[in-house]
């Protein structure tokens, strides 16, 4: 995946739970869980494009590290609304799958980086 397209994906994981979130009825356990969901899930993308801008090698590593933990938090946010019944629907699948897709290659990204800096040590 070429940095372009995962800023693209970043960003629209971000606007769809921007959208879910804002559909959602919003009780006092809602309010909580979708916080944190929001919190995680704009993180993705914002932190992702620091990265980019990372100053060294080491910088970017860090920060796609954190990125996968955000993704991974996200993820972790949309499972407790499954598993509690708070929200089922349709709309929560994809989020859910797009969260578990980011999270691997963002994992992937970091070997592959992690990698490649042993090599040139």
């Amino acid at each position: 995946m070429t940095k372009e397209e995962l800023l693209k994906r970043t960003k629209k994981f971000a606007l769809d739970i921007i959208i879910f979130v804002n559909n959602l009825n919003q009780n006092s356990v809602n309010k909580i869980i979708c916080n944190q969901l929001l919190r995680s899930a704009t993180s993705v993308g914002a932190n992702y494009r620091a990265a980019i801008r990372a100053k060294s090698r080491a910088d970017f590593l860090y920060k796609i590290k954190v990125i996968e933990e955000e993704s991974d938090e996200s993820l972790y946010w949309l499972e407790l609304l499954i598993e509690s019944n708070i929200h089922v629907s349709n709309q929560i699948e994809p989020l859910l799958n797009e969260a578990k897709q980011l999270t691997l290659s963002l994992q992937v990204l970091q070997k592959q980086q992690s990698q490649e800096t042993l090599n040139k040590s």
